[in-house]
């Protein structure tokens, strides 16, 4: 019986990787003013046999750590010697704000809305642009982390494009708690991924700064089963839960006065328009007014900061399908992200 060929050598920014094996490699962006030299470190896992080029990558913004334990859960559980195909692992993609617990780049500018990024540009259009030809270009899939912004939390939850048809049918196959279908924005890598023919999942999971077992576990083993789906033979999680909810349409319940917010619901929790979510108190107690929700729908991302202003937002709400049904199969979804032997007790944060 014939043995299935092996794959060809994988070569990546001046390097080669051969076939079975696995190699970081520092791809050169800028130096800092104390000529320091700062690189996008990009861990290459290239298995024994053909398949697809897919990448991860982490911390885009530099506050969103929670994908740099995802990817190095990930990298833990492929083997270079059973995988078919590429893993292009990029954990912290913008180094500058990683080390400085912030957001942005020097120059104050969103990486993710610099691409594709020029080679000429500012300091975030050259890291985009690096990240564009080195790593989109060369990819056929992607998965892109993210969290919630600080003081902010989010329901793990996929993100697509209207239109994407095997985004859509991948996004089904990560089993997160929820699948919402948002447009894409210019500049984004996800913009610039679809103009390379590359399909990202964008997974916003947690808050900024702050690891989350749950939306790890659902990081990690989403991207798994993505891969063996994808025919690249990794191990697959045993267990899958519900199936996740879905929305077109999502919406920010905002202050309707300042004081202290006590939220009396959290992610995950079905909501019925007009139910109290929270009540909204003066710091003396004169006034404590019940908070409604504006529309039906599941809680996808709320604020933890009890101290609010007129405006600000406290509860993000998806219109899903099957309402009646969404909060048990986000309990569903959970339990089988939990109940799955993937990691020691040793692990969990």
């Amino acid at each position: 019986m014939a043995q299935s060929p092996l794959a060809q050598p994988f070569h990546f920014a001046g390097h080669t990787v051969e076939p079975g094996t696995s190699a970081t490699i520092d791809v050169p962006v800028s130096r800092l003013s104390t000529a320091t030299e700062i690189s996008m470190r990009v861990r290459v896992i290239h298995g024994r046999k053909p398949g697809p080029v897919m990448f991860i990558s982490g911390s885009v913004h530099g506050d969103e750590i929670i994908g740099v334990e995802i990817c190095r859960r990930v990298i833990n559980a492929v083997s270079a010697k059973r995988l078919a195909g590429t893993l292009l692992c990029v954990p912290i993609v913008n180094a500058y704000g990683f080390v400085q617990h912030q957001r942005y780049l020097p120059d104050r500018r969103d990486l993710n809305r610099c691409f594709p990024g020029s080679p000429k540009g500012s300091l975030a259009a050259q890291l985009a642009h690096h990240f564009t030809e080195q790593i989109i270009a060369r990819s056929t899939i992607g998965i892109d982390l993210h969290s919630a912004g600080l003081h902010r939390e989010n329901l793990p939850q996929i993100r697509i494009s209207e239109g994407r048809t095997r985004a859509a049918e991948l996004a089904e196959i990560f089993a997160a708690p929820a699948i919402i279908v948002s447009n894409l924005r210019d500049g984004s890598l996800r913009q610039t991924a679809a103009d390379h023919d590359c399909d990202v999942l964008l997974l916003e999971a947690g808050e900024a700064l702050r690891f989350d077992e749950l939306s790890m576990r659902v990081g990690v083993q989403g991207i798994l089963r993505v891969m063996a789906h994808l025919g690249m033979n990794v191990r697959l999680p045993r267990k899958v839960g519900a199936r996740p909810i879905r929305s077109h349409r999502t919406s920010w319940l905002r202050a309707p006065a300042g004081g202290i917010f006590r939220a009396t619901k959290t992610n995950g929790a079905a909501v019925q328009k007009g139910e109290t979510i929270g009540f909204l108190a003066d710091p003396f107690g004169d006034v404590d007014e019940p908070v409604e929700a504006h529309i039906s729908g599941v809680i996808i991302g709320r604020s933890n900061l009890p101290v609010v202003n007129q405006g600000d937002a406290l509860m993000h709400i998806a219109e899903v399908d099957r309402h009646a049904t969404a909060e048990d199969r986000l309990n569903d979804i959970e339990d089988a992200a939990f109940a799955d032997g993937l990691f020691d007790e040793d692990e969990i944060v």
